[in-house]
């Protein structure tokens, strides 16, 4: 379907609260296929209406656009080789925030990027890697970990923790590992419950015993505390689970976007917004194939 002008959005939208269904279905059908694009518009529509009908339509119609283009962005993220994580965190921002400028935070990113990179060298151990990233995150640029709105949906956003320096386990995770990745420092998540860390993994470990796999782990919520196999050992032990492989290794980029959208969920819920619970748990399915 070809794209329509303005003139044509604006005949549509003054067709919206037609009260024939048929006509009202071909309208639906045509503004849906514009994708993203013509959420603005839609918007703009809302803003300028006391209708009660209106409302409910265009505010249908945006959540149902909204829905496909994140469906069709992260079904093609989770074929690409390799699925970046913080574009995937992204796209579920965006899902959200359907304004929000890839290219801005991804240049938001790179600055801190750069930052770290002048300081690092190879000649640095892995410990002394990791003070650097700290110091640059942690005391330079400022991010550190909300305690006062622990559960907003908003800590599960990528956006809203880069722009507030506020974020929650995941998010800060997330932003940790993104930084070493693009460094070519082997830092990734590790999908532990009740909380999630990153572990700093030996790339010269030969067997797949745990205490080979992983130097020493980090704790993105706590400034990048660092974590020894015994300390999560006790962590594990307090919080009455069984010791399993998958709370000790890295997880997948998939596994982590998974446990991000399971936040949002467990967020929404404790608000009482059972719609917002639905549409990410769609989300979550697209993950699970």
């Amino acid at each position: 379907m070809k794209d329509l002008t303005n003139k044509d959005i604006k005949a549509l939208l003054k067709l919206i609260d037609d009260p024939d269904e048929n006509i009202y279905n071909i309208v639906h059908e045509k503004l849906i296929h514009q994708g993203s694009n013509i959420i603005p518009a839609l918007e703009k529509s809302w803003e300028h209406t006391l209708d009660t009908k209106i409302q409910n339509r265009l505010e249908y119609l945006i959540q149902e656009i909204q829905q496909n283009s994140t469906k069709y962005n992260l079904e093609k993220w989770l074929t690409a080789e390799p699925n970046d994580l913080f574009k995937g965190a992204f796209l579920i921002a965006k899902h959200q925030y359907p304004e929000l400028s890839y290219e801005y935070y991804d240049k938001l990113l790179e600055e801190i990027v750069k930052d770290i990179w002048i300081e690092i060298n190879e000649n640095l151990t892995a410990l002394e890697k990791v003070r650097i990233i700290n110091y640059v995150f942690f005391q330079i640029y400022k991010f550190t970990n909300n305690t006062t709105n622990f559960y907003a949906p908003q800590n599960n956003y990528i956006n809203h923790v880069m722009d507030t320096k506020k974020g929650n386990p995941i998010t800060l995770g997330i932003l940790y590992s993104t930084l070493a990745n693009r460094m070519d420092i082997p830092i990734y998540g590790v999908n532990l419950p009740k909380n999630f860390i990153v572990a700093y993994k030996n790339k010269f470990a030969q067997t797949e015993d745990l205490n080979n796999q992983v130097l020493f782990y980090i704790n993105p919520f706590n400034q990048g505390t660092i974590l020894s196999k015994k300390e999560l050992d006790h962590f594990i032990k307090k919080q009455g689970l069984k010791p399993k492989k998958e709370y000790y290794t890295p997880c997948s980029n998939i596994q982590t976007l998974q446990r991000l959208i399971n936040n949002l969920m467990h967020a929404y819920d404790k608000l009482g917004y059972p719609d917002k619970i639905e549409e990410f748990s769609k989300l979550y399915n697209i993950l699970s194939k």
